[in-house]
């Protein structure tokens, strides 16, 4: 039974999802909305490709976070003992929050991003070693075909396959995993669509080995 309490953390992680960093980077300090510009997503990787190195990193650590304090507020708002599955259950409710928060940013007319950073900081507040893992097979993955968007996908269909080993008698969290990598691929399905055309946009020092 939802509490007060809950979903007053459920509205929180929603808001702290939904802090447009891309939006405000780009009108705060160079004048440019990312959304009119590149994919047209207010993510990290947009940011990359239309402001550059120093403000897309900014972004993504700053989407990496409020993924991992949205899942944190269980802690301040839960009415759960940190070691029971109502806890775990807890965490993934405010991780989908959000996540949400980020695709539908309340505070920039619902226009956001793909939460693939986002979903980083929540793995990393959830279940570290699934996130190190993510990252491994984005960063493998990147290197080898250059395409940030294909990395996104391999490092979502990682998530279900790394959290059924490490997680496999909880039955909450294989759902929630099997999900996000349904969403992240769904959400990709144009660059999908680039790719199989040869049409996406590879990163600037693709191959590696030949740069």
């Amino acid at each position: 039974m939802l509490t007060f309490s809950n979903i007053a953390g459920l509205l929180l992680a929603y808001l702290i999802g939904s802090i447009p960093s891309a939006v405000w980077v780009g009108i705060t300090f160079y004048g440019i909305d990312v959304r009119e510009y590149g994919s047209g997503n207010a993510g990290a990787t947009n940011t990359f490709r239309v402001l550059g190195k120093k403000p897309g990193i900014a972004v993504l650590l700053m989407d990496i976070l409020k993924g991992f304090l949205a899942v944190k507020v269980a802690y301040i708002l839960g009415d759960y003992s940190s070691d029971s599955p109502e806890f775990i259950d807890f965490e993934l409710a405010l991780a989908v929050c959000g996540l949400m928060g980020h695709i539908f940013p309340v505070y920039v007319g619902f226009r956001g991003g793909k939460g693939v950073a986002t979903m980083l900081g929540i793995l990393i507040g959830v279940h570290p070693q699934a996130a190190l893992v993510c990252a491994v097979v984005f960063l493998i993955t990147l290197i080898l075909s250059g395409y940030v968007s294909l990395s996104s996908m391999m490092s979502g269909i990682a998530f279900p396959v790394t959290i059924m080993v490490f997680y496999s008698t909880n039955s909450s969290i294989n759902i929630f995993s099997l999900a996000v990598a349904l969403l992240i691929i769904i959400t990709h399905q144009k660059n999908l669509e680039r790719i199989l055309n040869n049409a996406e946009t590879r990163v600037k020092w693709y191959p590696l080995w030949k740069s």
